[in-house]
């Protein structure tokens, strides 16, 4: 069996950042440390974090007063960073900067006096959190559908964003459809989409052109690794989404000579190399890298973190 292995695939540079900041408070703070939401969508990364100390919550009125607490990499409403700062808790915002970015150009949108369209999913704690920052009206769209059953008038100054997990190919369909039923509405460059989901679609519709099956590894609930494998499906390839090798069905690699392999932007290497290991179970594997995009990206930590 031949593996082919996506490049690039697994952790950004969000992911990485808001890891590292959880690690080094429970360095410099000790345990525990309150996560508000699971810091990244990836349960062996919290699993792993919650052995090492750190204390995941839903709500912050459960982080008791005096206590470290760390928002998660999908960002928070304004009404959290508020809460927090009434209580005069220690925060760590381990919020990616590509959300940061996102919440200031919605920010600056309506401060010019435009209504707000969130290209996003419904839910999604990153939707929740830039809904939440946004001091006006925000009319979220997932579809074409939504965008015809906007009851907004055609001339109404309108500015769009989208939720950073969606990439270009994600969301073309919507913003055409903005921009053809609305004649005032301006938009981010999408040069400012996030690299590293349009960097690990690219790779699988690529991965489609040599393989035979593909796999996914990521959380159920992650909005970029689901999104992998629906353009495996898309692409007529069966594509699977997996949490980890032990969720792997032999009976979906029968008569398949290559596998595809790849991961979300929240899951480990660990959990790869534990996938070809499971593969190696049963017959004689060769593994090839793609040529990809070798991603170099590196956010900066909060500044009472380093070093």
């Amino acid at each position: 069996m031949k593996v082919i292995l996506a490049q690039p695939r697994g952790f950004c540079a969000g992911v990485v950042r808001a890891i590292d900041i959880v690690e080094r408070a429970l360095e410099k703070y000790q345990a525990p440390i309150y996560v508000r939401h699971e810091i990244v969508h990836n349960r062996h990364v919290v699993d792993s974090l919650k052995a090492k100390g750190a204390i995941f919550v839903e709500e912050l009125d459960e982080v008791p007063d005096g206590a470290h607490a760390v928002f998660s990499a999908h960002g928070v409403a304004q009404s959290v960073v508020k809460a927090a700062a009434a209580r005069g808790l220690p925060v760590l915002d381990a919020t990616c900067p590509l959300v940061s970015k996102v919440h200031a150009q919605a920010k600056r949108y309506v401060r010019h006096g435009r209504t707000m369209i969130l290209i996003g999913h419904a839910g999604h704690p990153e939707v929740e959190g830039t809904i939440g920052q946004i001091d006006a009206p925000v009319h979220l769209v997932s579809t074409v559908e939504d965008v015809d059953a906007l009851d907004i008038p055609a001339e109404t100054p309108l500015a769009y964003v989208t939720q950073t997990t969606l990439s270009v190919d994600d969301t073309k369909a919507v913003i055409a459809s903005l921009k053809s039923r609305f004649s005032n509405i301006v938009g981010p460059d999408t040069s400012d989409i996030c690299y590293a989901t349009q960097h690990r679609q690219t790779a699988v519709r690529d991965m489609c052109k040599m393989v035979d099956v593909i796999l996914v590894v990521g959380a159920k609930n992650s909005s970029n690794s689901n999104r992998l494998c629906e353009i495996g499906l898309e692409h007529g390839i069966p594509s699977y989404l997996i949490a980890d090798a032990s969720a792997l069905d032999p009976e979906w690699l029968v008569g398949k000579s290559t596998v595809g392999l790849t991961a979300g932007a929240s899951a480990p290497e660990e959990l790869i190399l534990e996938v070809i290991d499971a593969l190696r179970q049963l017959g004689p594997v060769e593994v090839e890298p793609m040529d990809g995009v070798k991603e170099d990206i590196e956010f900066r930590l909060p500044a009472e973190l380093r070093t």
